[in-house]
């Protein structure tokens, strides 16, 4: 259901504390003067068809939005149960709000700015692995159960092989799911119409493979038996997937809930923000079986199912991720700190845009008009008048980065047209100078810029063999030459490509003279 914004009188605050990565946010949640959200809409009863691991903000933005909008269209009828596979305390909120929650879609497409909200009722329950142990293995006697989706982070796809059978959960992630299945083999006698398509959206590479391994793993560790496993590889399907949407959540800014909550007309402690745009791939070793378990596709909705996602995953890293790595240190160097700054700058722009529609899109192999389309919404993306992402954010261990993001782009522009592309180039020379201006002190290795004719500090943050590397040749003549040649850090030696070092020397000078604009600058109009 979506709604417009209507206003309505202010609400009082309460302090929310979270932590977060091991950092500490306080955020202002709504109290109860307003309306609470569950009692603006009814919420349908729908079959439980997915068990979800993970209740974050991400999943919430993304799959359960999906599945809330399949349901409208008719296309699917379904809920999901949310189950929270660390121990830790639920979130109140959820059991206050009946898991109804607003998402806040924010950004720019198709040249318009969109501020659009959907109030998502897909959601069944939220439970926990651990207080609620019974209630959630009980799920794996659900005759209408499909679907498992995951973000349990990058690295909950691990195998422990300590972990133990008769824990009320298993520790892991794969340990979970592997004891949910079993529970499932058994309540239905290895019945192969009950088997589970699994959908992970871990940002790892072939997630649904290593997950399936996982699982294997886990069978065999725990001596489940052969026909178990059996039944996993002929009724089950394990999905690997790619995901593409920024989701910053719950608003953190001091008052932007309470203003946000004014214009709904309702309090919701659960807000979730995201951009606009969203995309899904899916591989599956069954196309037609993934889409008929989950046919979000059918809603119009950015849901690909294919039997190879690696041109898409290729697409993203080297266009989105790409860009952000070919233009961030350059833009940091030269003073800027936005993303959406740098898209309104007279030279970062061009360069931005040599990179992308110039350089990187003539490597890829999909169709030029979907390469094309997805470029210009890369272009809407970094242009978000919401969200303020920050350039030393993006920085961070951007050594892997550029080797993964940039360097394959750059390998092949150069094998097709015999020289070596100009703004890619410029971003290595940018990149090395990021890393050499560093210095080791008691507050880490800080770099330094210049920022409206003063000398501002950055700190550094890479693999230690980086920062070494740095520290001992950072203020070398040959630093680039030397970077180029590291093996450890290319997997190659980039001094071997013809004109490559000579080029991107030629732009360290510049910038180290005349600054980093004017390196983008000679790049672009080359």
């Amino acid at each position: 259901m979506r709604y417009s914004h209507p206003s309505d009188e202010g609400a009082a605050l309460c302090l929310f504390q979270v932590t977060e990565k091991g950092k500490t946010f306080c955020f202002e949640r709504i109290n109860t003067i307003m309306t609470n959200i569950k009692d603006t809409v009814t919420k349908p009863s729908r079959q439980v068809k997915v068990i979800q691991f993970g209740e974050g903000n991400f999943l919430r933005a993304f799959v359960d939005y999906m599945i809330d909008v399949a349901n409208e269209a008719g296309v699917y009828d379904g809920s999901a149960v949310l189950v929270q596979p660390i121990n830790a305390p639920l979130m109140k909120f959820f059991g206050e709000q009946d898991s109804v929650y607003s998402v806040v879609l924010r950004g720019k497409e198709n040249g318009e700015t969109v501020d659009d909200v959907r109030v998502v009722t897909s959601v069944d329950s939220v439970i926990s692995s651990y207080a609620d142990y019974d209630k959630f293995m009980g799920y794996a006697k659900c005759e209408t159960l499909e679907a498992v989706v995951s973000n349990t982070t990058e690295a909950g796809i691990v195998y422990d092989e300590t972990d133990r059978f008769e824990l009320t959960p298993p520790a892991s992630y794969p340990g979970k799911l592997t004891k949910f299945l079993y529970e499932r083999y058994k309540a239905f006698g290895g019945d192969k119409s009950r088997g589970l398509v699994i959908y992970p959206v871990e940002l790892i590479e072939n997630n649904g493979k290593k997950l399936r391994e996982c699982v294997l793993s886990q069978i065999k560790n725990w001596n489940l038996g052969e026909d178990f496993a059996k039944w996993i590889d002929d009724a089950c399907m394990f999905c690997s997937t790619l995901v593409d949407r920024i989701v910053t959540g719950y608003p953190r800014r001091p008052g932007e809930a309470d203003s946000i909550c004014e214009k709904l007309g309702y309090k919701d402690n659960l807000l979730d923000i995201c951009e606009p745009f969203g995309l899904w791939v899916i591989e599956a070793p069954d196309t037609a079986r993934a889409e008929a378990t989950l046919p979000l596709n059918r809603a119009g909705l950015p849901v690909i199912f294919t039997d190879d996602q690696r041109p898409y995953r290729e697409r993203k890293v080297r266009i989105l991720n790409g860009a952000h790595t070919s233009f961030v240190p350059a833009a940091f160097l030269s003073g800027e700190s936005i993303v959406r700054d740098c898209m309104a700058h007279d030279v970062i722009r061009p360069f931005i845009d040599k990179c992308i529609y110039g350089e990187i899109m003539p490597t890829l192999t999909l169709p030029a008009d979907e390469v094309k389309s997805f470029a210009d919404s890369v272009c809407e993306r970094f242009e978000n008048p919401f969200i303020d992402h920050e350039l030393i954010s993006i920085c961070l261990n951007s050594v892997s980065k550029w080797r993964a993001r940039v360097m394959k782009s750059l390998l092949e522009s150069a094998e097709t047209n015999g020289k070596v592309p100009p703004c890619l180039t410029m971003s290595f020379a940018a990149l090395c100078e990021f890393y050499a201006r560093g210095e080791k002190t008691s507050d880490g290795f800080i770099g330094w810029r210049v920022v409206n004719g003063e000398k501002v500090s950055y700190k550094i943050a890479d693999d230690a063999a980086v920062i070494a590397f740095f520290t001992e040749y950072g203020k070398c003549d040959d630093v680039l030459t030397r970077f180029a040649a590291n093996v450890d850090f290319w997997g190659m030696d980039l001094t071997t490509v013809p004109g490559f070092v000579d080029s991107a020397k030629e732009y360290l000078d510049i910038i180290r003279r005349d600054g980093a604009a004017a390196a983008m600058k000679t790049a672009t109009e080359r």
